[in-house]
């Protein structure tokens, strides 16, 4: 960056901070979708700040460098912006306008000031503008991030939601599966699984299968080793759930099945898992 543009921005954006603050709201307002008054007293405390903050890292770093310690404030404010516009229903578009509608009106206070110096006024429009170019890239970067961990941090809620265990009677749990069955998913489903063994000292699980649309060699796998992994902490595992179709083709995939009890419904394998625990289910009689 050229050392002959220092002092020119810091000095402008001082000098006029309520013009280039209304010009920046302005033409950022004008372009929102969505406008409401708590979003706007929020930008625009947003916006006093960002000119402050700009204010101070320029006169700090002379050559307009956004990656110098100089412009770490800067930085936060922006990540921190962009991480609100990801909760807020923002798009990146939306998000890096909040840096690019400055652009024009501090165009604007640049040309007034450097209008005796044209050469001074073309290097500093080109500097300013690869600054606040970069600056806008930059919220898009943190909108990304920010976005992709609340992606990552929802998938992990519904893989731990769809994976529920729960207790059907003293010593006897059951996993109901709904949907299709990979790795990442059946890792949370003997974790949850092995914690709920250890919480409760349950001796029988039972696994339903009935909401697993298909069972292909992998998924009939992971069944063996979440089962092998229940016996290791001394619970035993039934496998209900298991439909015609489905039988079919665990034979025709030649999985061994031999050492785990399968029944065909979750209420045939809580009968089972009754009778091992010690207990006995009464039909009770009408009176009339």
């Amino acid at each position: 960056m050229s050392m002959a543009t220092t002092g020119h921005l810091a000095k402008i954006l001082t000098d006029n901070q309520d013009v280039l603050l209304e010009g920046w709201l302005g033409g950022m307002l004008s372009r929102m979708v969505r406008r409401d008054k708590v979003a706007e007293g929020e930008i625009r405390q947003q916006a006093g700040r960002f000119i402050q903050l700009v204010v101070k890292a320029v006169e700090k770093d002379p050559t307009y460098d956004f990656e110098a310690s100089a412009w770490t404030e800067v930085r936060h404010l922006l990540a921190e912006m962009s991480a609100a516009r990801v909760r807020q229903g923002f798009t990146p578009t939306e998000t890096a306008t909040f840096i690019f509608s400055l652009k024009e009106p501090l165009f604007t206070q640049l040309r007034t000031y450097l209008a005796g110096d044209q050469a001074a006024l073309a290097a500093e429009v080109t500097e300013t503008g690869t600054l606040f170019d970069r600056m806008g890239l930059y919220t898009v970067e943190e909108y990304q991030r920010s976005r992709e961990s609340v992606i990552m941090r929802q998938q992990q809620e519904l893989l731990e939601l769809s994976t529920p265990v729960v207790q059907l009677w003293k010593d006897v749990l059951a996993l109901p599966l709904i949907g299709t069955l990979d790795s990442a998913r059946t890792q949370v489903v003997m974790e949850n699984l092995l914690q709920k063994i250890i919480e409760t000292g349950a001796s029988i699980a039972i696994i339903d299968i009935t909401g697993v649309p298909t069972v292909d060699t992998l998924v009939a796998q992971h069944l063996l080793k979440t089962v092998a992994a229940a016996r290791l902490m001394g619970a035993d595992c039934i496998i209900s759930g298991i439909r015609p179709q489905i039988a079919q083709t665990i034979v025709h995939l030649g999985v061994n099945l031999e050492d785990v009890t399968t029944k065909a419904t979750l209420a045939d394998a809580f009968l089972v898992a009754l009778k091992r625990v010690g207990a006995t289910v009464v039909r009770a009689e009408t009176a009339f």
